[in-house]
């Protein structure tokens, strides 16, 4: 670390220094560390003063586990479920590009799972805790077909059997989610879709000529941080407090985009925009009007072309990208009534354990 670095303010006051060290130096590259990174932090993370992790919900279990699954790749993925009844149904979240489903995720599925559902997530290859090259995708395909197999094995479970089941994608975990709905057609009672990253914003995306220069480079340096990007959490948050509060998710993926990792996520939104019209189960979409990130003028498309008779679209005025995290206290949790309130209507009625 140079001097320069070693002079400048605390990171995170009235944390251990000797902790922040250690996390500022950390190679996040690979799982083992950032596993030991966020084992060392998480205290520090769940107290911090946001409305998500402040909020208090009595009699909610939870499960971590790390198991390989048929590629041999050791997926992290976690469950949130009441504790004293049976569940309404199960939801299966799928998380942002460079985010876990450890921290802001975490607030998030507790308050689903408040309302009466079992909520399961994972951590992308290469993303969070689960194995791979931090922030790298080589194909966003072999991503999709991951998260499908790890839902797969939760709704095959004897204790879920029967449960309507529901998928809840957040900004490029809504590509994740359409593109198992394109694989699974008939094997789902709906989809939360919250700023969906069916198409980047123009601000975000590089000009055309910078774009072939990427992908040329993709081909020979894929694994590379070259592409330009401008902050996403600045563009993304609109409550200074809450976007510095990101700083805090200290294993999220912050660096530039891999070369590899941008070519795909410009090829599968492409590739979603102009299967619009294929989507074919009950939806909500929730989208900040004022995104930057991606594009809600998509959404509406969604919201027109989608083929089905049970669609919802909520537009929130002047709400950013981070709808669930980055706005005031008041539109987060308005945000999560309306997730909750679709939910219960589009699921059976709760049955009590016998």
């Amino acid at each position: 670390m140079s001097a320069a670095t070693a002079a400048a303010p605390r990171r995170w006051e009235g944390v251990d220094p000797a902790l922040e060290k250690m996390v500022l130096r950390a190679c996040l590259d690979q799982a083992p560390e950032r596993r030991r990174v966020r084992e060392a932090f998480k205290d520090v993370q769940l107290s911090i003063d946001h409305c998500l992790f402040k909020a208090q919900y009595s009699g909610i279990g939870t499960k971590e586990s790390c198991e390989r699954n048929s590629r041999g790749v050791e997926i992290f993925s976690k469950c949130w479920f009441p504790e004293n009844h049976r569940i309404k149904a199960i939801v299966c979240l799928c998380h942002g590009y460079g985010d876990t489903c450890t921290f802001f995720l975490d607030g998030i599925a507790r308050k689903i799972a408040s309302a009466g559902y079992g909520v399961f997530a994972l951590d992308y290859p290469g993303f969070g805790l689960s194995e791979g090259l931090h922030g790298y995708i080589p194909s966003f395909d072999t991503l999709v077909d991951d998260a499908a197999e790890h839902f797969a094995k939760i709704k095959g479970n004897s204790e879920h059997r029967g449960l309507p089941s529901f998928l809840f994608g957040q900004s490029m975990g809504g590509a994740v989610a359409l593109k198992i709905h394109f694989k699974q057609p008939d094997e789902w009672n709906g989809a939360i879709l919250v700023a969906p990253m069916c198409k980047m914003a123009d601000d975000v995306v590089p000009a055309w000529p910078v774009q072939q220069v990427l992908i040329f480079l993709a081909k020979l340096l894929p694994k590379e941080k070259l592409v330009p990007q401008k902050d996403l959490a600045e563009l993304a948050f609109k409550e200074k407090k809450k976007q510095e509060q990101t700083s805090y998710n200290v294993i999220a993926y912050k660096d530039k985009p891999r070369l590899r990792t941008a070519l795909e996520m410009l090829r599968t939104t492409q590739e979603i925009e102009s299967r619009l019209a294929e989507v074919s189960l009950p939806i909500i979409i929730l989208h900040g009007d004022a995104d930057l990130v991606t594009d809600p003028g998509v959404s509406k498309d969604l919201y027109e072309k989608a083929n089905t008779s049970y669609k919802t679209l909520r537009l929130y005025k002047d709400a950013c990208h981070s709808i669930l995290e980055g706005e005031s206290d008041e539109t987060i949790f308005q945000v999560l009534d309306d997730i909750i309130s679709w939910l219960d209507q589009h699921s059976m009625k709760e049955v009590p354990l016998s």
